[in-house]
């Protein structure tokens, strides 16, 4: 992975991840708009969405929900997450993987919101009822969904190993929507690993050097 994304890097520098450069200022955008006091609403309106809301609601708001920040949460976190996780998936998976594995894991974290509330607070996996009306926007869910579809591509288990770790970590340590929604994402995309290895096409080695093999 790492031969791959130098390698893009020095040969197009910004031009190797033109859709992770429009999703940082996108999110960049809404970021300063929703802190403004006409902003606010019509980012809400646009890409904030909620367990509560109607599900066609909710899926019409998906796509831009991944570039509308968490209110609670500094921005730069937001866009160094996107810039670094999106800029890797985009340069080793391609842009519209990129978005597919992304908007997968996002809408796992989603369903999963609903089930859990639906399930209630008794049930191991069930949610209160006061997360509902919590705003589930952000990048986060895709960008943990993407780590983990990225690690499977290029067989690095460990590492796949430890990011699923530090989500139950997150989980044990703060037991909220956002942490169950990252095991959530982790759980549909491992899923979409597990078709591929059985249905998809067959992967081709990954060079572990800056020379593939002849």
């Amino acid at each position: 992975m790492f031969w791959t994304v130098r390698d893009a890097l020095v040969r197009d520098r910004w031009r190797a991840i033109p859709m992770t450069i429009g999703a940082v200022f996108l999110t960049s955008v809404f970021q300063i708009v929703q802190n403004t006091s006409w902003g606010f609403q019509p980012v809400q309106n646009l890409g904030s969405v909620k367990a509560a809301d109607p599900l066609g609601l909710a899926l019409l708001r998906t796509p831009l929900s991944l570039f509308v920040p968490a209110l609670d949460l500094p921005v730069w976190g937001a866009l160094a997450q996107i810039l670094l996780v999106f800029g890797i998936a985009e340069i080793c998976i391609g842009w519209w993987r990129t978005l597919l594995i992304g908007y997968v894991a996002t809408l796992a974290g989603t369903t999963y919101a609903r089930i859990g509330l639906a399930l209630g607070p008794e049930h191991p996996l069930g949610l209160p009822v006061s997360d509902r009306i919590v705003n589930d926007t952000g990048p986060s869910a895709a960008v943990v969904g993407l780590a983990i579809y990225l690690c499977w591509r290029y067989r690095a288990y460990l590492t796949g190993a430890l990011v699923i770790l530090a989500m139950i970590g997150e989980v044990l340590v703060k037991d909220n929507l956002a942490g169950k929604e990252h095991l959530a994402a982790i759980t549909a995309v491992m899923a979409v690993c597990v078709v591929r290895a059985h249905w998809g096409p067959v992967r081709a080695q990954v060079p572990l050097g800056p020379h593939p093999p002849p």
